[in-house]
């Protein structure tokens, strides 16, 4: 059946090109290959450089190689005790090698005599030298040349479709696809040749066809470009459309309360709190929107900054809210606020959903008239119902929290109730430390101001790492900190237990603490599936001290200030990732006494060294980037956060100097030309390829 016409050969469905048909088809669409563009940038995940293979009288007992060789025999071995063994035996010009793989006689079906077969693992000795493959990759029959040329590409692949059938299909369209794909370079050549990026159909083909690494590697860095490119000019778009299309609030520095706030403060600022205020107030007195992200460490001060911030709204006849993601924290805020203000006559009020009718009534008043200087709550404020007298500035905590839409939606209640002059300002505060490359990646729309100090006098967390078999001495510990009238968390993995996966959880740990280990001690249990009631009631009896443990799930990461609490107890530590870690150790250390963050883990020596991480250092930012490094862009957050770019080419590692360029290039282009009328192909490339964060970003 012929092939319906197409507006570019890139658009084709997969079936119909070379070697693929209905049910190929159907596999490939398991690898979100539909179309002929998503073949062309269905890139190797690696290569394997075949000049640094090892050759297979080489490999010795104790290394662990890499080794390529064909296939000369192969069988299911049974054992004893009832495993099959699939065994093949490879051969190259300098020798014979087994390779073993226990439990897996199903791969008698997919490697057959004369395949190529790259596999990479340890050489043991069982009889004689034997390579177990932690990985392999069939390259297909040796005499179809798969092992042709030195770097050899790696796909993502999937049952049915083998690394040999994928290349296959490639090696049959790939000409065609490239040719098809040079119309649609985006960028002017000498503009890249100035950054010295390649043009795309070269890019691709040297993803595909590489004659070194080094060449794969250009190829990726300019396609890197491409995705970054796009995203920070959505992020610009979103940017000047926040900040330039929308009035601005140029507030009038008085100096009135600021002063009062500065000299009140019972501490110094840091330099790096200097420089935020500095860098805050210079927006707010500009007249555009300000548009602003705070970031900083576990305790290094963005309150405070948050504050002047406010208060320079104030001075100048507005208002200025804070929206918190829970109201454990939104309370934790508002009794912040309200100690520092203390003497200072402006007036700060509370609203979230706990409050009694006749407290909310009173609060909502107090906003509506504009008497409320400073308003706290959580997305309370952004009900229908909370009519803002002047409101000038919205800030935002643990922004990322919130969507996109929804950190906008507290600085838009403010356009109709200003009085017509102006949209306010929005500072969005996150406590997650993240590297540069990821914050210009998921925030590129804000400007950022770092906090990188932490105030003097606060004590270091001692973090520690045990095995599970120091348990009860653990346990010895927390009875030794309640008896001195401290208080202490134990967090676990999992709430509920599970058959598949062996570790303690919260629940079951609760009851058995409660009653076998704990019984004169007074234990909460707080986790993520509890009733939000039931949740926070426990949360506010640990923060009163009227708990002396508090049970938990992750779901204490933020929002719980207890500068009581001193020993942070972590079970399975090796399950959660760096940064992770770094945010629940900060719930401890948050008063005077000296503090203790314990790891429990029996992790195996690998990931007891990704911990030490922890161990050496309190520094976020730098917890960070070890944590991006081992655990990619996709798993950063623990799970997908919404929003997060999908990246296929970008390495925040390799590619941050790209990701800069890419944001100040954006950036131009969108002051000079905000709707793209002159750069037609740029849109044409936003609408079709990015439709979706378009909307996400809700960029017109």
């Amino acid at each position: 059946m012929p092939a319906p016409p197409f507006p570019s050969p890139l658009d084709r469905p997969v079936q119909f090109l070379k070697g693929v048909g209905p049910k190929r088809a159907e596999m490939l669409a398991r690898l979100d290959i539909r179309s002929a563009r998503d073949l062309l940038y269905h890139v190797p995940r690696r290569y394997e450089d075949a000049s640094t293979v090892l050759p297979i009288n080489s490999a010795q007992a104790g290394m662990d190689v890499t080794l390529i060789g064909t296939v000369v025999s192969k069988g299911v071995i049974p054992t004893r005790k009832g495993l099959r063994v699939f065994q093949a035996v490879i051969r190259d010009d300098s020798g014979l090698i087994e390779c073993s793989w226990p439990g897996q006689p199903f791969l008698d079906r997919s490697i057959e005599r004369g395949d190529l077969l790259l596999v990479t693992g340890p050489v043991r000795i069982f009889n004689h030298r034997q390579v177990q493959p932690r990985e392999f990759v069939n390259l297909g029959p040796a005499d179809e040349g798969g092992a042709a040329g030195v770097v050899l590409p790696i796909y993502p692949a999937t049952e049915g479709l083998s690394q040999r059938i994928l290349r296959s299909i490639l090696d049959a369209n790939i000409d065609v696809l490239l040719q098809a794909v040079e119309p649609e370079e985006p960028f002017d050549i000498a503009e890249l040749k100035r950054l010295g990026l390649s043009p795309l159909r070269a890019s691709l083909e040297a993803m595909h066809r590489p004659a070194s690494l080094a060449d794969a590697e250009r190829g990726r860095r300019r396609l890197a470009w491409e995705e970054l490119f796009f995203l920070q000019l959505l992020h610009a778009r979103t940017r000047h459309r926040a900040t330039r299309e929308r009035k601005g609030i140029a507030f009038t520095r008085t100096n009135e309360l600021l002063r009062q706030l500065y000299r009140r403060l019972p501490f110094e600022l840091t330099a790096a709190q200097q420089r935020a205020v500095a860098e805050i107030l210079t927006d707010m007195t500009s007249p555009h929107r300000m548009n602003r992200l705070l970031q900083g460490d576990v305790g290094s001060g963005k309150t405070v900054v948050a504050l002047f911030a406010m208060l320079l709204a104030n001075e100048s006849g507005f208002q200025a809210a804070l929206m918190a993601p829970t109201e454990i924290l939104a309370e934790q805020h508002y009794r912040t606020l309200a100690r520092l203000l203390e003497g200072i006559p402006v007036q700060v009020v509370l609203l979230t959903g706990r409050l009694g009718a006749a407290d909310r009534r009173a609060a909502l008043a107090a906003i509506a008239s504009g008497e409320a200087g400073v308003v706290v709550g959580t997305h309370a404020l952004i009900q229908e119902s909370v009519q803002f007298g002047r409101l000038g500035l919205a800030v935002v905590d643990e922004q990322h929290r919130f969507g996109v839409k929804q950190r906008m939606a507290l600085a838009e209640m403010g356009d109709t109730a200003a009085d017509g002059l102006g949209s306010p300002d929005l500072l969005v505060m996150s406590a997650t430390p993240i590297p540069r490359s990821l914050a210009l990646s998921l925030y590129g729309d804000l400007d950022f101001s770092i906090l990188d100090e932490r105030p003097p006098g606060r004590r270091p967390i001692r973090t520690v790492m045990r095995p599970q078999q120091k348990r009860e001495k653990v346990y010895d510990f927390i009875r030794e900190q309640v008896v001195a009238g401290r208080q202490a968390y134990l967090v676990y993995p999992l709430v509920e237990e599970s058959e598949k996966i062996d570790l303690l959880a919260a629940t079951a740990e609760y009851e058995r603490l409660r009653a076998d280990v704990f019984p004169e001690l007074r234990l909460g249990l707080v986790h993520g599936q509890m009733p939000g009631e039931e949740k926070d009631s426990a949360m506010l009896a640990f923060v009163a001290g009227e708990l002396d443990i508090l049970v938990a799930t992750t779901v204490i990461e933020v929002g719980i200030d207890v500068a009581n609490a001193t020993v942070m107890v972590i079970e399975h530590a090796e399950r959660f990732g760096l940064s992770q870690l770094h945010q629940l150790r900060g719930r401890v250390g948050r008063g005077a006494e000296e503090s203790w963050c314990i790891l429990l883990s029996d992790a195996d020596p690998a990931t007891t060294e990704r911990l030490r991480t922890l161990v050496r250092t309190e520094d976020g930012f730098e917890i960070a980037r070890a944590d991006l490094r081992i655990r990619g862009m996709g798993d950063f957050f623990g799970a997908r956060q919404h929003g997060l770019p999908a990246f296929r080419f970008f390495d925040p590692e390799k590619d941050e100097d790209l990701l800069g360029r890419a944001r100040d290039h954006a950036r131009r282009l969108v002051e000079a030309d905000p709707d793209l009328l002159e750069h037609a192909r740029f849109r044409e490339v936003l609408e079709s390829r990015w439709q979706l964060r378009e909307r996400m970003y809700d960029v017109g």
